[in-house]
């Protein structure tokens, strides 16, 4: 093999969909006024109490210009039109045009917790209730995890390598660590690298509440008169993470295609670390948690201290918060208090493989914009007297370094440092 080119990889582009708006400028404008995007659930029915969801608002793949009648009957996979429409955002934000130059150096990594689960659903239905020749041919395209990523490719017209790192919730930051290996290697002179969920069918939202994942609003909750109330990271009263839809895509590029292209770089991606659990399936290890963030701050050659914020994984769970919370201390020490620490999923929900991709469009967008963004609905729990949430109001902030931490079921743990330009 070759030896590697050791480049430097920017973050030229990016675009979301989430419950704040169904683009990018959309959610940031929600996130920076200080909205949280839930409702109660019309996506389907179900008779959990856990009927407080962040959906896409004004998401409708049939008014796509490139989705027709039979696209919609075949690809029945939501996440699939939802990848493409958000990649095709991000390189239009980007400024990157592909051409019989830049398409064969552009890949396509795109993560998700679940792939095709509601096109599964549709398929069991029909196998049970109509017989087994009403079970559509495209089923196994539809769950396949690489197709999103390839459908965007035949949609945008890029042939480098394709496929969808799996790393349950830290599936966007994984694919964003991966794609920027492969470019700091010299594979590619491009990626488009995110996640994908479309995880509001009755069994997943179920699932999540019989585990007690999720937050399940009575008539005593703050959420039940007002839904956006529902996530709250770090709060004394927190109950459990709020499920939402969403998709997140970054465009990465080599430092030498940035120049030659004449694109803008937004941030760089300047440390990585990444590694396993070995301790349970839901439950975070705080051993190898504190040395993924160790290892992503030491990668970036600098020191603890250069940091200017952190964005946090902040799912809202009692156990997950506090941990994530022991382990910043561990890193930072009494010089935590002074960092600021966004929680986004205050806002837009947790939207399990797309979560970190989604996170790491806001916390750019945030340096450029010399902010940090909210945690909302915070009641201040005295177990993090030492954590500046920034309290339920954007504040001004130039910062140059952000931490953005990203951790998943089996015990999956990927941060990554941004350098802001």
């Amino acid at each position: 093999m070759k030896a590697p080119k050791n480049r430097k990889v920017f973050v030229i582009g990016y675009d979301a969909a989430t419950a704040l708006g169904n683009t990018f400028a959309r959610t940031w404008q929600g996130a920076v006024n200080g909205r949280a995007g839930f409702r109660r659930l019309t996506r389907c029915e179900t008779s959990s109490r856990s009927n407080v969801v962040g959906e896409i608002p004004d998401w409708n793949p049939s008014r796509l210009s490139f989705v027709d009648r039979k696209e919609v009957s075949l690809w029945d996979a939501a996440y699939m039109f939802l990848t493409m429409e958000v990649c095709r955002n991000a390189l239009e934000h980007a400024g990157l045009e592909i051409t019989a130059e830049t398409g064969p150096r552009t890949g396509c990594l795109i993560g998700s917790a679940l792939n095709g689960t509601d096109a599964y659903r549709i398929a069991m239905d029909n196998y049970i209730n109509r017989g087994p020749f009403k079970v559509s041919p495209y089923l196994l395209p539809n769950v396949c995890a690489n197709l999103p990523a390839g459908k965007a490719g035949m949609l945008l017209g890029f042939t480098g390598p394709i496929f969808s790192p799996q790393g349950a919730c830290a599936s966007g930051n994984y694919a964003i660590a991966v794609g920027a290996r492969m470019i700091r290697d010299g594979d590619c002179d491009f990626i488009l690298a995110g996640g994908v969920e479309t995880c509001l069918i009755p069994e997943i939202i179920q699932g999540f509440a019989n585990m007690l994942a999720t937050i399940k609003v009575g008539p005593k909750d703050r959420a039940f008169e007002d839904p956006g109330q529902a996530s709250r990271p770090f709060s004394i009263d927190r109950k459990g993470f709020v499920l939402a839809e969403g998709a997140g895509v970054v465009v990465l590029a080599a430092e030498e295609a940035v120049k030659m292209h004449g694109l803008t770089a937004r941030a760089e991606i300047a440390g990585i670390g990444w590694n396993s659990d070995a301790h349970h399936f839901t439950r975070p290890n705080p051993e190898t948690v504190t040395r993924a963030m160790r290892d992503a701050i030491n990668d970036a050659e600098i020191a603890p201290h250069d940091i200017g914020a952190v964005n946090a994984h902040g799912t809202s769970t009692s156990r997950g918060d506090s941990t994530e919370v022991e382990c910043l201390r561990a890193i930072f020490g009494r010089k935590l208090k002074k960092i600021p620490v966004s929680a986004n999923k205050s806002q837009v929900g947790h939207s399990l493989g797309a979560s970190a991709a989604i996170e790491a469009a806001l916390a750019i967008e945030a340096m450029q914009q010399g902010v940090v963004l909210p945690t909302i609905n915070h009641i201040p729990d005295p177990a993090f007297n030492d954590l500046d949430v920034v309290p339920n109001k954007t504040r001004k902030y130039v910062h140059e370094f952000v931490l953005s931490n990203s951790f998943g079921f089996g015990g999956t743990n990927c941060c990554i440092v941004f350098r802001g330009m």
